[in-house]
């Protein structure tokens, strides 16, 4: 097996594995933190939470090492982009991933706290609690944005080297510009989130695409002599 196809498999792999740990971390955290009484819910099912937490690390450590595995092929064609998307999909959105996972440890300790009192005025706790989940949901809307704009950089560098079929990268584009969308309009109070579905399929056939079709190989042997050239 070429490097190349190794390579290209490996991101493939990241990619699925990334997006199943998001997807099950929603499954065991979203009744949780949706519920009017989430301290409650939280303090009953804090192993749950913990577990989603877990799931969400995995999810932003996995798809925060895509560009990281990409980045010594994309420097062949654009090595600012290639750093931009390790800094944004990687750096970025790993950081703010740690960032809601703390949201949701300190809010496990809360809760508890919550219910060891056993006090009539929940008041103490609802205040701090719900700066915690506010706090997550900003960071949420910070994750989205910077990671819509590090998709745009992967899929400009995929459109300009051709690694991947024109109509995937082309794909990914409109995929991400909608994807920005969606923290945008939230910020204003609507959130939309279909806006995301787009990208989300399209990174799914991208990786499938990658672990069976792997990178074009002409576009790589001349990404290859173009680095050799300068």
């Amino acid at each position: 097996m070429t490097t190349s196809k190794r390579t290209a498999r490996i991101v493939g792999v990241l990619f699925l594995v990334g997006t199943a740990a998001g997807l099950l971390s929603v499954v065991f955290t979203g009744s949780i933190l949706d519920n009017p009484d989430y301290l409650i819910k939280v303090s009953a099912n804090g192993n749950q939470l913990i577990i989603g937490a877990l799931l969400v690390l995995i999810m932003g450590f996995t798809l925060a090492m895509v560009p990281v595995v990409l980045f010594p092929i994309f420097k062949k064609y654009n090595e600012t982009l290639a750093l931009g998307a390790v800094v944004f999909r990687g750096v970025l959105e790993a950081i703010a991933y740690i960032a809601i996972v703390i949201c949701w440890l300190l809010l496990i300790a809360l809760s508890r706290e919550y219910a060891a009192a056993g006090v009539l005025d929940t008041s103490y706790f609802q205040i701090p609690g719900t700066l915690l989940l506010e706090a997550a949901d900003s960071v949420g809307l910070i994750l989205s944005i910077v990671f819509s704009l590090g998709a745009l950089m992967i899929y400009y560098i995929f459109f300009q080297s051709e690694l991947i079929p024109r109509w995937l990268s082309v794909w990914g584009l409109i995929g991400a510009v909608v994807y920005l969308a969606e923290p945008l309009i939230a910020m204003f109070g609507t959130e939309l989130e279909i806006l995301f579905a787009p990208l989300a399929l399209q990174e799914m056939v991208l990786a499938l695409w990658l672990i069976v079709k792997g990178f074009n190989s002409s576009a790589t042997t001349s990404g290859h002599n173009a680095s050799q050239g300068r």
